[in-house]
């Protein structure tokens, strides 16, 4: 089964009025825009959208709202992955039952389970449903790192396992799970700013969020590096590059949101125990918008 989500994933802020509440009709908005603008796919309730502080019943939410916003001008995900192998069963189901395209589904964080145990939480996931799953490896946060004979086993085990957000920094990784896994297994980088060198080495896409800002110019470079254009897609990288690290000068998604205030999209309120980012940072972020055009 391939995952049929196109190559820019972005994965999509949760807006929050100034009581921090869910603020739906900014979802949609943002939603319209992302779908006009180079993005194939929205993931919802992913780390960008700060699930850790979203109830599922939140989750769900913003996922109808989305859904109900952009209709059939791009593909939903849903983050339905938890350490808890039964909740993300039951929210894989959910995420079906509300329509979505396929799930996200983040390797088990706090609680470190062996290679042994990732097969079969993932394997109960695939089990449980028959959405496409995207696995989502990223140890810097989970703890653990899923190795690419793992997601090989799963891969061939089960038909919906077909494909990895694969946030690890080590490229020979890539290498392997694109020599391991089977051909429609698809690879997509997890930071915007190792998407060109991924796809040079058996990537397919990018789940961004760089693209909330710049998606037309990433998406131009997945499509000039894959018809051969090398230049043209490492002169749109060299460009966005100080827009990819930017997004990075505090945790994500603070920068981001303060940016796409500039731009009068989503208000920057986050949910503690995040905080806005300081006045300084923000001049900083506005002149590395200035530079890349991105606003």
């Amino acid at each position: 089964m391939r995952i049929k989500i196109g190559e820019v994933v972005t994965a999509m802020v949760t807006p929050f009025d100034d009581n921090l509440e869910i603020d739906c009709a900014a979802a949609e908005k943002l939603a319209n825009h992302l779908a006009e603008n180079g993005t194939d796919a929205i993931l919802i309730a992913g780390t960008t959208g700060e699930s850790p502080t979203l109830t599922h019943e939140e989750e769900l939410e913003v996922f109808r709202a989305v859904k109900n916003a952009v209709g059939d001008k791009a593909k939903l995900m849903l983050g339905a992955g938890s350490n808890s192998t039964q909740t993300a069963v039951g929210m894989s189901k959910k995420a079906e039952e509300a329509g979505a395209d396929a799930i996200l589904s983040v390797v088990p964080y706090y609680n470190k389970p062996s290679q042994k145990g990732l097969i079969g939480h993932f394997s109960q996931i695939a089990r449980a449903t028959e959405l496409p799953v995207m696995l989502y490896n990223i140890p810097g946060r989970t703890g653990i790192n899923m190795l690419p004979d793992t997601m090989a086993e799963l891969a061939d085990k089960h038909e919906n396992i077909a494909a990895v957000k694969q946030s690890n920094p080590d490229l020979d990784l890539v290498t392997e799970i694109s020599m391991k896994t089977p051909d429609n297994f698809l690879v997509y980088s997890g930071d915007d700013s190792l998407t060109l060198p991924m796809l040079a080495l058996g990537g397919y896409g990018v789940v961004s969020v760089a693209s909330h800002l710049a998606g037309k110019q990433i998406k131009q470079m997945i499509k000039g590096f894959k018809q051969g254009n090398v230049t043209e897609a490492r002169q749109i990288q060299h460009k966005l590059y100080p827009l990819f690290k930017s997004l990075f000068m505090a945790p994500n998604p603070t920068p981001l949101k303060a940016a796409l205030q500039e731009i009068n999209l989503v208000k920057e309120n986050v949910r503690p125990p995040l905080v806005t980012i300081s006045e300084e940072q923000k001049t900083k972020l506005r002149e590395v918008l200035n530079l890349t055009h991105a606003a």
